[in-house]
């Protein structure tokens, strides 16, 4: 199942659990069996009281997770034309509530967050009690390419992004380092690639007896500190005001249409984000917006809630089989969007992607 899991002996008898995703080749996508392997492991440890703290990585130089696997769910959508695939169900269903499970993790749970983290791996890293990024960390949630939505949780840490920029972030798709991802709140600590087996040392050398969390914050600092001359420059503050005032629509169109205006700017990050929305699905664009707007006074669990309705309903419309055809599987680039005019998107439309598509209680109604 693409996971490698570890113990190492700690002080006074206690134990480090280290959870690797193991499929680098992939770039540590999340199959259905990685995301039950995991979440399966994550219950043993919580109840374990022999596991003092728990530290979540993937395996390579590349990624520690670049999204779900798609190209799976897509064969099954196909299979199921117009329906939710039985396969959908149950993916979105326990990844969300693996997502859950970290947010609500009742041990240190370290993610360290190097290379892609996109989608499905934002989903697992912002949830833990410390959220690690390096150097070579690029942080983002490029669903507008392939005509999903920002999910795992990203309706509510993109509605608290400082003003537009967690929509701007949403319809682009834009990249974020780790500089960015600190600014943001997106992450907690900045460590350099080469010093994961330092913290892992550390850790085992603690004293778990006695203020455990005060000793690694101790720790995470000191490597910290050694880090701060590697940490890049801020990308995504520095354009919030003129993001902020260019966002300032009252409708998904008005966004995607000031955001084209940028193609030929002279800011080069700008000009790329508006290219790639040029090129995205406008009912995702919709969705992004709705998404935003609602996830502002919901709780935790009532988001995960909401995105699952949002995820079987996308696999029920054509936009996300089609952009994974175009972007993943035929490589062609040329994704053929039911609606490739945002402004002729029908309302009712959006409004469906919220709607359930189950009878009795919700999936997730005990989160």
């Amino acid at each position: 199942m693409n996971l490698h899991f570890e113990e190492r002996p700690a002080q006074d008898g206690m134990r480090l659990g280290i959870a690797t995703l193991d499929a680098p080749a992939s770039l540590n996508a999340l199959t259905l069996p990685m995301i039950q392997g995991l979440d399966s492991r994550l219950v043993a440890w919580a109840e374990d009281p022999g596991i003092a703290c728990v530290v979540l990585r993937g395996n390579g130089d590349k990624a520690f997770c670049a999204g779900g696997d798609v190209r799976k769910l897509v064969e099954a959508c196909r299979q199921h034309p117009a329906e939710v695939p039985p396969l959908a169900a149950r993916f979105f269903a326990d990844e969300y509530r693996l997502d859950h499970r970290i947010h609500t993790y009742p041990k240190p749970l370290l993610c360290w967050a190097h290379g892609h983290v996109l989608g499905g791996g934002m989903g697992l890293l912002q949830g833990a009690s410390v959220r690690i990024v390096t150097p070579s960390s690029r942080l983002g949630m490029p669903e507008i390419n392939i005509g999903l939505y920002p999910d795992v949780g990203a309706s509510r840490f993109l509605s608290r992004l400082p003003g537009k920029l967690g929509l701007f972030l949403g319809l682009t798709g834009s990249p974020i380092n780790a500089r960015d991802a600190l600014d943001l709140d997106l992450a907690d600590r900045f460590l350099r690639d080469d010093q994961q087996e330092r913290l892992l040392d550390g850790l085992v050398q603690l004293n778990w007896q006695e203020r455990p969390r005060a000793q690694v914050d101790s720790l995470l600092k000191a490597l910290a500190h050694e880090a701060r001359a590697a940490l890049p420059d801020a990308q995504w503050l520095p354009r919030r005001e003129r993001l902020d005032e260019l966002l300032d629509v009252t409708d998904a169109a008005s966004a995607w249409h000031a955001i084209l205006g940028l193609r030929d700017d002279a800011d080069p990050l700008l000009a790329r984000a508006a290219k790639t929305l040029a090129g995205g699905c406008p009912v995702t664009a919709c969705l992004v917006w709705e998404q935003i707007r609602r996830a502002k006074p919901l709780s935790l669990a009532e988001v995960f809630r909401m995105e699952y309705a949002m995820s079987l309903n996308c696999c029920r419309h054509p936009d996300f089989p089609e952009g994974v055809r175009a972007r993943l599987l035929d490589k062609d680039q040329a994704p053929r969007w039911h609606w490739p005019d945002i402004d002729s998107v029908p309302g009712a439309v959006v409004e469906a992607h919220f709607e359930a598509t189950w009878d009795g209680p919700h999936p997730l109604a005990d989160l």
